[in-house]
């Protein structure tokens, strides 16, 4: 009977077994003491098992989801504000030197605005191609006249010429 207790299933599991010496010995000694444990593992079916719905837990699950939902919420709504608070200081910082920038570029365009608009410059590049100084009467202005006290004007048409094309 002994041998038979020893065969294995027809399944033919793995060992899966671990030997343990029944006594606490520390130390090692020449002959072997003890009786050896073997574990084996047990395949537990439990398909026929049901569940029984817990209203209770569903609905504290169902209470925790829809906190941690709203939580998630919150911090991803603070973090999107963070980076973009962030984002706009970067960009804020770049239109502040493009600002910088245009400002020196203006003030180096006013600088030779107002050395090509020299009228010694412009009287010394004349004479130099051979120009002479105008004569009277040879210079109109094309500026209106200036209105005084702010008063009302009347219209007035001056020299109007017609251009008929013939052909």
């Amino acid at each position: 009977m002994a041998a038979r207790a020893m065969t294995f299933p027809i399944r033919r599991q793995a060992l899966t077994g671990m030997w343990i010496p029944a006594g606490g010995a520390t130390r090692r000694s020449s002959f072997w003491s003890g009786t050896p444990e073997f574990y084996f593992a047990k395949e537990i079916d439990n398909s026929r098992l049901v569940k029984v719905a817990d209203r209770k837990r569903n609905r504290e699950m169902a209470m925790f989801a829809a906190v941690m939902s709203i939580f998630f919420l919150l911090v991803m709504t603070y973090a999107w504000q963070h980076f973009s608070s962030v984002e706009y200081g970067y960009k804020i910082e770049a239109l502040k030197a493009q600002r910088d920038n245009l400002s020196e570029l203006n003030r180096a365009l006013r600088l030779e605005q107002a050395s090509l608009r020299d009228p010694e410059r412009i009287d010394m590049l004349a004479r130099r191609m051979g120009l002479a100084s105008p004569q009277a009467g040879q210079v109109m202005r094309l500026d209106p006249p200036t209105n005084d006290g702010g008063a009302a004007t009347m219209a007035q048409a001056s020299q109007i010429a017609v251009v008929t094309l013939s052909q």
